[in-house]
């Protein structure tokens, strides 16, 4: 099967071009399941259940977040009844949400495990990423042989731990969260694919998404900032690869880097 991964949405530009991208992918490269981090796609930061709703329409299966999850209230309740967002594992137990799921790909294919992890390294507090999904991993791999690992942090260096630590055991490991698409797709020993981060979807003319002159500002003055979404083409980033359905395992990955007109 083919398993579609997407970088951090970023806005109403991102949720657009990711669903032009998706009906691409999904009727000329054979894509069955897509992922994509979310957590952004609310205005440019945090999500909501209307956006939600609109990255599901778009063909996305399972959505994954981060640090920015709990920005809108109302995705609280939401959270406890759909279980195609998740927010990361390793958070404190007891707040709303999942951290795995599984589901059958609609497009056909094997059933597919997302794990939503979050980094520690220059992020805020969240209990140990390795030890949550070492725990976790069993229970998912009970309901399905393909398992995707969205590791969203910071650090490269502790997503390439995680990646490391995780070959073998799940069919993909790919960070998330610094909108920037890096170059080392890989497919690491016992077949588990690795990218350490898939970029975004978001305005190409920007930092990180964001109006180029506002963080700019932010930098030059220290002073608080409203961060609004760039406009322009949209970018839209993540990678491809490809699973053999009986063993879960990978035996191919690239990075998806296309652009979308505004």
């Amino acid at each position: 099967m083919r398993v579609l991964f997407l970088g951090d949405v970023v806005g109403r530009p991102g949720r657009r071009a990711l669903g032009e991208v998706v009906r691409r992918l999904v009727a000329t490269a054979g894509v069955q399941f897509v992922v994509a981090n979310g957590e952004n796609a609310s205005a440019g930061k945090g999500i909501d259940p209307r956006c939600a709703e609109e990255l599901l329409d778009a063909g996305v299966d399972v959505i994954t977040t981060g640090n920015h999850v709990w920005r809108s209230r109302e995705l609280l309740p939401y959270l406890r009844e759909n279980g195609r967002v998740l927010r990361p594992l390793n958070f404190p137990p007891g707040v709303p949400g999942r951290g795995w799921t599984v589901r059958r790909p609609h497009r056909g294919g094997a059933a597919v495990g997302v794990v939503n992890l979050i980094g520690r390294v220059f992020m805020g507090p969240a209990d140990c990423p390795f030890r949550c999904v070492e725990e976790a991993l069993p229970l998912v791999r009970q309901e399905a042989t393909v398992v995707i690992v969205d590791m969203h942090g910071e650090a490269t260096s502790e997503k390439v731990a995680m990646g490391r630590f995780l070959a073998g055991r799940v069919t993909a490991v790919v960070g998330s969260h610094t909108h920037v698409q890096t170059a080392d797709p890989a497919v690491l020993p016992g077949g588990t694919a690795y990218l350490t981060d898939a970029g975004m979807c978001g305005p190409e003319d920007s930092i990180l998404g964001v109006r180029a002159d506002r963080v700019i500002e932010r930098f030059l003055t220290q002073m608080p900032v409203r961060f609004d979404v760039a406009s322009g083409p949209v970018v839209v980033q993540g990678a491809l690869i490809d699973v053999d359905d009986a063993s879960g395992r990978a035996t191919a990955i690239e990075r998806v880097q296309e652009r979308v007109a505004a």
